[in-house]
């Protein structure tokens, strides 16, 4: 059976014809993530997410290094999953996290990874990299990053509501993609994928996202030092504005015949 789904009996009406059948559905449950201190006999809880099952501990890291809690994988002794919904990340010696930094509560939804902040100066976490000049990329490359996600996005093809983030080179060469329910979470798995492999920042490499570019997600490809973004949906104004003033290209409704660039340039 295909992670990150569930098989249930529906009632299918086409036409005129009622019938029982068995439909794929995507997973939503709840992930705690919690960090434990070197010396500290319990780990706390540091947020809840809903999320779709399936590199839980991608996720952890990826959600600590953009909120700014952690700055790299040398900070973390271990990551592993507590049971089925918990994830914990034991840190080095001499390593702590500071809540006051991120003034969020401890709840996310799948649809939205800012709803628990508490303010909007704690909308815009501080990056440690710095976006400067960077390759652009080429018409014929870009036309060619959608077929390879379809080619490679599984659980998408099964439900029809899974939203994916994936990670080019510039000579079209897919390094990573990760799933899930909720478009930040794909993202954040993602991140948490590059910062264990010890490439960020990730100026060197393109972004592809299977929907809408968010403010959020252009704020976590900031926060990774991702130079160039593309889209299959529309870009929001306020991600736009973010992508400007990180000197990010920033593309929009990539087709295999057009798009839209919204900042930034291409060849």
């Amino acid at each position: 059976m295909q992670k990150g789904v569930h098989y249930i009996k529906i009632q299918r009406q086409k036409s005129n014809n009622l019938s029982t059948q068995e439909d794929i559905v995507a997973v939503e449950e709840p992930l705690e993530i919690q960090v434990q201190e070197f010396e500290a006999k319990a780990a706390y809880p540091i947020s809840v997410t809903m999320r779709t099952p399936g590199n839980d501990e991608g996720l952890a890291l990826g959600f600590l290094f953009t909120e700014g809690l952690l700055k790299n994988y040398k900070q973390v002794k271990s990551v592993f999953p507590f049971g089925d919904n918990k994830v914990v990340v034991q840190l080095q010696q001499g390593v702590s996290i500071q809540l006051d930094k991120t003034d969020r509560n401890f709840y996310t939804t799948s649809s939205c990874g800012v709803c628990g902040k508490t303010s909007i100066e704690a909308i815009k976490t501080n990056s440690q990299f710095k976006i400067a000049t960077h390759e652009k990329p080429s018409k014929k490359l870009l036309f060619g990053l959608q077929e390879t996600l379809s080619n490679q996005q599984s659980l998408f093809s099964l439900t029809g509501g899974i939203h994916a983030a994936a990670l080019f080179n510039f000579s079209g060469n897919l390094l990573f993609i990760q799933e899930d329910v909720g478009r930040h979470n794909a993202l954040d798995k993602l991140i948490g994928e590059a910062m264990k492999n010890g490439i960020l920042p990730l100026n060197k490499h393109i972004l592809l996202l299977s929907g809408r570019a968010s403010f959020e997600l252009i704020q976590k490809a900031v926060m990774a030092g991702i130079s160039t973004i593309v889209a299959v949906g529309a870009p929001s104004s306020l991600a736009v504005e973010l992508a400007k003033e990180h000197n990010q290209t920033l593309i929009g409704f990539l087709k295999k015949d057009g798009f839209n660039v919204y900042s930034g340039e291409v060849s």
